[in-house]
C-alpha cells in the first residue's frame, strides 16, 4: 500500500524526499486506541516508520486530560506515547464519520481498537466484519480480560495488578500489597501487541491474508509475572512478598551503607566469592552455609548481618565504586530524575525533542537502536484533530485512484 505521508505532507514520515525511511515505512495504521496499552503499541510502530492515524472521539483520548503533570497545559501521560502519529477527530454515531472510519480501515495494514468486546459491532467495525470485508486486513484487539467471561470488566492496569497476583508479591511481607509505580501490564500488553502485529505483517507477506489478533491484560501479566506464575503453573507454589528480596537469588536486594541503601545483586557462586573478598570476608565463600545459593538462600540472616556489618563502614557512593570494579553487580537507588540524567552519563540519550520549531516536545527515545533505520522522532504528539484534513484528503484521493488507474 502508498504510504499515507505522500498525501500529507513534509511532516509526516515515509518516502518523501528527505524523510525519514525506517523498517516499517509503507504500514498504514488505523489506531483507535486510547489511554496507555494500544498508544503505546502504535507510537513503537510510528517511531519504526509506520504511518499511524489516531482517531479520536470529539473529547479526545481520556490521557490528554490527566494533569498533573502537564508540559504547557498538555498531560505528559498523553505526551508520553503520542509522538509520530496523526490525529483525526471521528464521532462513529455520525453518519458521515462513521463513513470515514470504515474508509480509513479499508486502506489501512492494520486495525488497532481497545473498545469493549462487542462495541464495535454496532458501527461494523467488529472483527469478523472488517476481516471479511478486508482479507489482508491485521485487526488487533486489546481489552483487559479478553472475549469471553471476562468480556463486561473494565480494563485498567491497577485492576490486573490486583487480580494477577502481582501485588501480593509486591512490598514488605509487614504491610499490606503494593502497586508497581507504573501501569506495568498496560506496557507489558502494549509491547506484546507490537510484536504480535510484526509477526502478523510477516506472515501476510507469505500468505497473503490478515488475521485477528486478540491480547488481554490479564494475559500479559501472567506471561509478564514469569518465574512467579510458573512456579504456580509447574509445581503448584504461591510466592509471597518478600519486601526486596528476591525468592530465589541472594544477596539480590538493597543493604545499607554508611549513608543510604545499595542494591546488590549476586547471581551465582562467582559473584558472591567476588563480593565477599571485596567486603574482607572471603573465608565465606567456602564456608558450607553459603558457599551455594540455595545454602545462602537457607542462611539469608546470618549473611545479612555480614553484609550489613561490611557496608556500614563506607558510604553507598565508595562502594558502588569498589564493587564495579570487582564486577560486581551493584547500584545505588536514584530517583526518575537522576534516572535519566545517569542514563545521559552512560551516553544512551534518553531523551530526544519529537517534532520541529516551537511545537518540539521532549521525549523518551524508542528503546530500540537499529544500524541502518532508525528510529525517528519527526511530529511532535499531536493536538487534538490536527491532522484531519490532511488524512480526509488523503482518503479522497485513494478513493479516485482506482478510477484513475482503470481510465488509462
Amino acid at each position: 500500500m502508498p504510504d499515507v505521508s505522500q498525501h500529507m505532507g513534509a511532516s509526516s514520515t515515509g518516502s518523501q524526499s528527505g524523510a525519514p525511511q525506517g523498517p516499517l515505512s509503507g504500514v498504514v495504521i488505523a489506531d483507535f486506541t486510547r489511554i496507555l496499552a494500544g498508544p503505546y503499541c502504535t507510537m513503537l510502530l510510528a517511531d519504526m516508520g509506520a504511518t499511524v492515524i489516531k482517531v479520536e472521539a470529539p473529547a479526545g483520548d481520556d490521557s490528554r486530560t490527566w494533569i498533573p503533570p502537564e508540559r504547557d497545559g498538555v498531560s505528559t501521560y498523553y505526551l508520553a506515547v503520542n509522538r509520530n502519529k496523526h490525529s483525526i477527530v471521528l464521532d462513529l454515531r455520525d453518519p458521515e464519520d462513521l463513513a470515514t472510519a470504515h474508509e480509513l480501515v479499508g486502506q489501512a495494514d492494520v486495525f488497532v481498537e481497545n473498545f469493549k468486546p462487542g462495541g464495535l459491532s454496532r458501527y461494523g467495525l467488529d472483527a469478523e466484519t472488517t476481516t471479511t470485508k478486508h482479507p489482508q486486513l491485521i485487526h488487533t484487539s486489546i481489552t483487559g480480560f479478553g472475549s469471553g467471561g471476562g468480556k463486561d470488566m473494565p480494563g485498567y492496569d491497577l485492576l490486573v495488578q490486583g487480580l494477577s497476583g502481582l501485588m501480593s508479591v509486591t512490598g514488605s511481607p509487614e504491610r499490606q500489597p503494593q502497586r508497581a509505580g507504573v501501569a506495568m501490564f498496560d506496557v507489558i500488553t502494549g509491547l506484546h501487541a507490537a510484536t504480535g502485529i510484526l509477526a502478523a505483517l510477516h506472515e501476510r507477506s507469505v500468505s497473503g491474508r490478515g488475521q485477528h489478533l486478540e491480547l488481554d491484560l490479564l494475559s500479559s501479566a501472567l506471561s509478564g509475572l514469569v518465574n512467579q506464575t510458573a512456579g504456580y503453573a509447574a509445581c503448584g507454589n504461591v510466592p509471597q512478598r518478600l519486601g526486596n528480596d528476591h525468592p530465589s537469588l541472594y544477596p539480590y536486594g538493597p543493604f545499607p551503607t554508611a549513608d543510604k541503601e545499595l542494591i546488590i545483586c549476586a547471581g551465582n557462586d562467582r559473584q558472591f566469592s567476588r563480593l565477599a573478598e571485596a567486603l574482607s570476608f572471603g573465608w565465606a565463600a567456602e564456608d558450607p552455609r553459603f558457599s551455594s545459593m540455595e545454602a545462602r538462600n537457607q542462611h539469608r540472616e546470618t549473611l545479612r548481618e555480614l553484609l550489613v556489618e561490611a557496608l556500614a563502614q563506607q558510604p553507598a557512593d565508595h562502594w558502588f565504586e569498589v564493587l564495579q570494579g570487582q564486577g560486581i553487580p551493584c547500584a545505588p537507588i536514584l530517583n526518575i530524575g537522576e534516572g535519566v540524567q545517569f542514563a545521559e552519563r552512560l551516553g544512551l540519550n534518553p531523551v530526544v525533542p519529537a517534532g520541529s520549531a516551537e511545537e518540539t516536545v521532549p521525549t523518551i527515545k524508542h528503546p530500540v537502536s537499529f544500524s541502518r533505520t532508525p528510529a525517528h522522532y519527526t511530529k511532535a504528539p499531536p493536538r487534538l484533530g490536527a491532522d484531519g484534513d490532511e488524512v480526509r484528503q488523503w482518503l479522497r484521493a485513494r478513493s479516485t485512484a482506482p478510477a484513475q488507474e482503470a481510465a488509462r
